[in-house]
C-alpha cells in the first residue's frame, strides 16, 4: 500500500490525471474516458483483512473480486445482500462482477434493495486514499457505527471522481434456504391494481419487479425467500389469492435465490451495446412503460423495480447503422423521464464520438456536487468528466 501512495503523491505533484480502477472491466461505463489517462489499479490488493462470523461483518482491500468474495461467504451460510453488476457472467468469465471497490464507487442498487436497502447501507467502514496520496478511514468495525463524518455516503456511487477506495466493511446476511418466484401476467392497468394492494399487505418480498415481455407485454416478477419453508408458502397462499382476485394470471417458477440467480444482469459485457439505468418515481412507472417512447424500443429489454422505481434497459446492439435512430429514441426517452420527474443515466453506449449523448445531465445540486468536488480534489485531477450530476 505504501508504493500505491507513493505513485498518487508523484501523480499529485506532477498535476497529471488519473482514474481509480480494480480489475477495470466497466471502465467504458459513464463519460467517454480518455485512453491514454493513467489507470491507478488496486486489483493487487484484494485480502479479506477480517471476518466475524459472529458479528457478520467482514472487511477486505476493494480490489477483491465481488464473486470470490460471495464464495467466501456462502461457506458460512452468508452472503452480501447486493444485487450483481450488470454484466455478469461467471460461467463465461469468473471475475465479470468486477471488485467489489467498483461496485462501492458506481453505487447502483437494483431490485434487492426491495428487501435490504441500497450498497451504500451495506457499509460500516470504509478506507481511502485521497488525490494528494493522504491515506483516511472513515466509519469502523462495527454496524453501529456513527463516529465522524459519514465519508462512505458521499463515496458511494462517486464513480471514483473523489478518491481511491482501498478497504471496505461491509455487514452480511445469513442465507435463506427456501425461494421460489411468482410471475402475474395480465394487462398492465391491472396489474397495477395489484401491485397496489401487493404493498398494502405488508409480505417480506425479497424483490418486486415489472419484467418486460417478448410480445411487448409486461408481467410483474416477485421473489419471495425465508429461512422457513412454512413461511415461503404461507406468502404464496397470499399472492394468489390476490392475483385471483384481479383474475390476473399466476405462475410459480423456480429460483435458486439472489446468490445464484443471476437473472438479467447474465448478459456479456460488450463495448458497443446499449444500457441505461432510470430512477422514477415508482407510481410514474405504468405512465413510462405505456408511453410511446419506450414501445419504440421495440429490441430493449427492461426491468424496473415496482417498489423503487429503479431499473435498467439493454440492447444488444450488433448493427451499428441503427445507432443513430437509437440515440435520437434514446434523447426522446430521457425527455420523457425528466417530464415524470425522473432521470436516465446512460451506462454504455456504442463507442461513436459524433453520436454520443451525455451519460448524464447537470444535476440540480451542482454546485454542492461541485464544491464537494474541489474540497476532494482541489486540482479536478480525478476521473475527469466522469463526476455524477455534472454533465461532461
Amino acid at each position: 500500500m505504501t508504493d500505491l501512495k507513493d505513485l498518487i503523491t508523484d501523480l499529485n505533484a506532477k498535476e497529471e490525471m488519473w482514474i481509480p480502477t480494480g480489475i477495470g472491466s466497466r471502465l467504458n461505463w459513464g463519460p467517454c474516458m480518455n485512453q491514454n489517462i493513467t489507470k491507478v489499479s488496486i486489483k493487487e490488493f484484494n485480502r479479506i483483512i477480517d471476518y466475524s462470523k459472529e458479528d457478520m461483518t467482514i472487511t477486505v482491500e476493494g480490489g477483491i473480486v465481488l464473486s470470490e468474495l460471495q464464495e467466501v461467504l456462502a461457506k458460512n451460510n452468508q452472503w452480501l445482500a447486493i444485487d450483481w453488476p450488470w454484466g455478469t457472467n461467471t460461467e463465461f468469465d469468473p471475475k465479470s462482477s468486477g471488485s467489489i471497490g467498483g461496485v462501492i464507487a458506481r453505487g447502483l442498487s437494483g431490485s434487492l434493495r426491495h428487501r435490504y436497502m441500497g450498497v451504500r447501507d451495506q457499509l460500516i467502514g470504509i478506507g481511502l486514499i485521497r488525490s494528494d496520496g493522504i491515506a483516511a478511514k472513515a466509519g469502523g468495525k462495527v454496524v453501529k457505527n456513527v463516529a465522524g463524518y459519514d465519508l462512505m455516503r458521499i463515496l458511494c456511487g462517486s464513480w471514483g471522481s473523489l478518491a481511491l477506495i482501498t478497504e471496505i466493511t461491509l455487514r452480511t446476511q445469513p442465507i435463506k434456504k427456501h425461494h421460489i418466484k411468482i410471475l402475474i401476467k395480465g394487462s398492465l392497468d391491472i396489474i397495477n391494481n395489484f401491485r397496489i394492494d401487493l404493498i398494502n399487505l405488508n409480505l417480506s418480498l425479497e424483490y418486486c419487479d415489472w419484467i418486460s415481455n417478448n410480445d411487448s407485454s409486461w408481467s410483474l416478477e416477485i421473489g419471495l425467500a425465508s429461512l422457513s419453508e412454512e413461511a415461503v408458502s404461507e406468502q404464496i397462499k397470499i399472492l394468489i389469492a390476490l392475483s385471483n382476485k384481479y383474475k390476473l394470471k399466476s405462475e410459480k417458477k423456480f429460483w435458486e435465490g439472489p446468490l445464484l440467480d443471476l437473472g438479467s444482469t447474465n448478459q456479456e459485457l460488450s463495448t458497443n451495446e446499449w444500457l441505461v439505468r432510470i430512477s422514477i418515481p415508482p407510481a410514474m412507472i405504468p405512465d413510462l412503460l405505456k408511453s410511446n417512447q419506450v414501445k419504440r424500443l421495440i429490441d430493449f429489454n427492461w426491468r424496473f423495480s415496482s417498489t423503487l422505481g429503479v431499473g435498467d434497459g439493454w440492447l444488444n446492439n450488433n448493427n451499428l447503422k441503427e445507432t443513430f435512430s437509437i440515440t435520437n429514441q434514446i434523447k426522446s426517452l430521457r425527455e420523457k423521464v425528466l417530464s415524470l420527474s425522473g432521470q436516465l443515466i446512460i451506462l454504455n453506449q456504442p463507442n461513436l464520438e459524433k453520436q454520443r449523448l451525455p451519460a448524464w445531465l447537470d444535476a440540480k445540486a451542482k454546485p454542492v456536487i461541485e464544491s464537494v468536488k474541489q474540497q476532494f480534489d482541489p486540482k479536478n485531477q480525478l476521473s475527469p468528466g466522469k463526476v455524477p450530476g455534472i454533465k461532461a
